[in-house]
């Protein structure tokens, strides 16, 4: 039987140094635990602009349609703010997303025991978080019509269009009630009903997915500006949310900071099963290229490796290999590593990028 495949896609920035460490982890479950991988790698963003005058070759395009899983680092520098936006290095992500049509991005936000007084709410409030935000990634405001700028009367008007389907939002509801079935078998589904027709439909779409394939999953229903109240006031009530793309946007990144630190922020973005079962999937972390600390060695590491553990548990199967490698993670915090962005404490001395990730494998080592 074949090994599942991996196209890694550093990018720019610190891509590729976060990558770097991802690499030896992927290598410690080839030798230590037999999880051999066929990995490829390719270029995206900025440095495939540099090499081909365009952030994402049609071939590159190709490889990731065809493998079992992308991971990738980071894109974009002021180095290319003067590009046309046709070249950009962001729209190499966003070809990606919207060819594979992934769909379902799950941001996951996790509060490490270690890291629990990092964050700028109160300990008893995020310690032992562990939430996931299902976001409508390829629908809605941000790609309805229609939308521009153009002059009525005197003045200009903009105008962008919330557009859903019923199988848009059927598709992500499963998504949500499939991935609770596998966590705490809790949904609540958030929208503006109260004030949009498109967050009418979402409800009614969620509720007769949920009484028809997902009985068994316990759902409830929040508007959305009042679930980011929630979200400050206690997260733990939750454990899988389900929202549109502009509200998913901004829950998301609410949600993000209650753990302290982008650099510890994983997410998968998911479209519809290959034929071999698995989903379209693409693994990244939640943090941007950080030019202004690339190459330096300070770059936390922890996101994209737990970008990789996110890959072993929704795209291999290998939930067991995924805990293993979040406990990991756990453990290095517990042990006082820190690289600078997760400094709370004067006096104490960062690691560097290549260091955390040595510790990440060392206590990969000591769960034998």
């Amino acid at each position: 039987m074949a090994n599942p495949s991996l196209l890694i896609l550093a990018g720019d920035g610190i891509g590729p140094e976060v990558m770097d460490e991802v690499k030896k982890v992927i290598g410690w479950f080839g030798d230590k635990r037999g999880l051999e991988f066929d990995v490829s790698e390719d270029l995206v963003g900025g440095c495939a602009y540099d090499a081909h005058g365009t952030p994402l070759t049609d071939a590159t395009m190709e490889k990731a349609q065809q493998v079992d899983a992308v991971l990738l680092g980071a894109v974009g520098g002021p180095k290319y703010d003067d590009l046309d936006f046709s070249v950009k290095p962001e729209r190499g992500l966003l070809r990606l997303r919207k060819e594979m049509d992934l769909y379902a991005n799950l941001r996951p936000a996790q509060c490490f025991d270690a890291l629990a007084d990092f964050s700028s709410l109160k300990r008893d409030v995020v310690a032992g978080l562990d939430i996931m935000i299902i976001r409508e990634l390829t629908s809605g405001v941000y790609f309805g019509e229609p939308r521009g700028i153009h002059t009525e009367g005197n003045e200009r008007v903009g105008i962008n269009t919330q557009r859903y389907t019923e199988s848009e939002i059927a598709r992500v509801a499963r998504s949500a009630f499939e991935l609770a079935r596998k966590r705490s078998n809790k949904v609540c589904s958030m929208e503006k009903a109260n004030v949009m027709e498109s967050g009418v439909l979402w409800r009614q779409v969620v509720t007769e997915v949920h009484e028809r394939e997902y009985p068994d999953v316990e759902l409830s229903h929040m508007y959305a500006d009042a679930g980011a109240m929630q979200l400050c006031r206690w997260p733990k009530q939750f454990d899988v949310i389900v929202t549109d793309n502009l509200f998913g946007d901004l829950l998301s990144d609410a949600a993000a900071m209650l753990t302290g630190s982008l650099g510890m922020l994983p997410s998968a973005s998911l479209g519809a099963p290959m034929a071999n079962g698995r989903p379209k999937a693409l693994y990244e972390p939640v943090h941007g290229s950080a030019p202004d600390i690339a190459g330096q060695g300070k770059a936390n590491p922890i996101a994209c490796v737990l970008s990789f553990a996110m890959a072993l548990r929704y795209s291999f199967d290998k939930g067991d290999e995924a805990t293993r490698l979040e406990d990991a993670v756990n453990t290095v915090l517990a042990d006082g590593y820190r690289t600078p962005d997760l400094l709370g404490e004067e006096g104490k001395d960062p690691v560097t990028t290549k260091q955390m990730g040595d510790a990440i494998v060392a206590a990969l080592d000591a769960s034998l």
